[in-house]
């Protein structure tokens, strides 16, 4: 069980007066008015985030792109896992109205840190220590977030002493915000070995996919019954959706993913009050990771999808004014992705794309073809996106209907369609293909 934040807290601060002299770097930010009281409070067997005294729940997503829709959309909180740039967002995001979950980068093993290597762990410490110094008087600051899935892939299991080490660090430099850690999902043997090596957190934050929908019901059968926070969530990972029989994963559309958003949403976070505190939402921006669609809900021209939509009716209770595109159906030749569509080198294909404008009458549709992803990561690392087919899309009368010729290099590959609408968002799609050799 966790401690109880609200006496951490005074013991925190009695400690941060007695080292105050040994503080050789202070904040580059006085502490002023401004400055917001956030805590942790366990009131009728009920956890709840205190800020300035008010209850806080967030209503949070990870990313620093647009975070005036992110205010406009009912959001009231944003994640980092760094602190690159955190200036810029914490600033920002204060304009906004918007707090911020500062993330702080930790070496990981599948990168080569070493956790048994003292001198490293000790620097490591101490540039976080400066970082916390710099930030920890900033208004729009709720909590700080050490690490980001140090766990996915290790085999040492030290790093939660490096963890306690610098939260118990963190607590008595700045005991006027939260602490926690991020864990790519949880488990039994991973719950009780933080429970045991990682008191000094407030609560625990968990990356989680597929399966949140049974997060609260996991963490009782596993014994945690503290508080805890969904720090990335969303549609469902391609490591855990269906595969064509060439083993590439098949990607929702965004119409599904705007489903599946409210879902998980309902079930694993509000639908555990008392526990939950909240969740950042992932990705309010866009990356490559798998395809160039699969965990953004921007396009890659800034475009919001569908899943904006959701998630502002999740925030707020209401849709928004002006609604997305969504999409019904997508076959290359009368099949589906889940069919596994095979071509011949230079094969004519027939598209059929049936989807709704929403506001307005119409929508255009842009198509793509890339190569299927060779540079494939784990853990979020950074993936290079492929480069587009040259390839002429021919239109037909009826609208989201189009041939192309398929690609005359075997190998497999990806159509993309992107529609969007008067309003400016975007619905998009895409099915896998085997080009397959002569």
């Amino acid at each position: 069980m966790l401690l109880s934040a609200t006496g951490r807290m005074l013991a925190c601060w009695l400690l941060a007066q007695a080292l105050a002299g040994c503080n050789d770097q202070p904040s580059t930010e006085s502490a002023s008015s401004s400055l917001a009281q956030v805590e942790l409070v366990q009131r009728d067997g009920n956890w709840i985030i205190l800020r300035d005294g008010e209850p806080y729940f967030i209503k949070g997503a990870g990313g620093s792109r647009r975070l005036d829709l992110l205010a406009q959309s009912g959001g009231n909180s944003v994640r980092t896992w760094s602190t690159d740039e955190a200036e810029r967002i914490l600033d920002e995001a204060h304009q906004q109205g918007l707090t911020v979950m500062l993330g702080l980068r930790l070496g990981k093993e599948r990168h080569g840190f070493d956790y048994n290597d003292q001198q490293a762990v000790a620097e490591q410490k101490e540039r976080i220590r400066q970082t916390v110094l710099k930030y920890k008087d900033h208004p729009a600051l709720l909590a700080w977030g050490i690490g980001n899935e140090v766990d996915l892939f290790y085999t040492n299991t030290d790093v939660w002493y490096a963890v306690e080490d610098i939260a118990a660090m963190i607590q008595a430099l700045d005991p006027n915000h939260l602490v926690t850690t991020v864990t790519a999902g949880i488990d039994k043997p991973k719950a009780d070995l933080i429970a045991e090596r990682v008191p000094s957190i407030d609560y625990l934050s968990i990356n989680i996919y597929g399966g949140l929908e049974n997060l609260p019901q996991r963490l009782t059968d596993i014994g945690y019954q503290g508080p805890y926070v969904v720090t990335e969530w969303g549609p469902t990972g391609h490591w855990e959706v269906p595969k064509t029989d060439w083993g590439v994963p098949i990607e929702q559309t965004s119409t599904e993913k705007a489903a599946i958003y409210r879902h998980r949403y309902e079930q694993g976070i509000a639908g555990a009050p008392g526990r939950a505190l909240g969740s950042y939402a992932f990705l309010w921006g866009q990356k490559q990771e798998t395809t160039p669609t699969w965990y953004g809900v921007f396009t890659e021209a800034g475009k919001p999808s569908e899943v904006v939509d959701s998630l502002t009716y999740l925030w707020t209770g209401q849709w928004p004014a002006s609604r997305a595109p969504s999409v019904e159906a997508f076959t290359l030749n009368g099949k589906t992705a889940k069919q596994s569509v095979h071509l011949s080198p230079g094969q004519t294909v027939e598209v059929a794309l049936d989807y709704q404008p929403g506001t307005g009458d119409s929508a255009i549709v842009r198509w793509e073809v890339l190569p299927e992803s060779t540079d494939i990561k784990s853990g979020g690392d950074p993936e290079a996106r492929p480069g587009a087919m040259d390839l002429t899309f021919t239109t037909g009368s009826q609208p989201g209907r189009m041939q192309f010729a398929a690609p005359t290099k075997p190998g497999p590959y990806r159509l993309f369609a992107y529609v969007e609408n008067d309003s400016g968002k975007v619905a998009t799609a895409n099915v896998p293909f085997m080009v397959d050799t002569p």
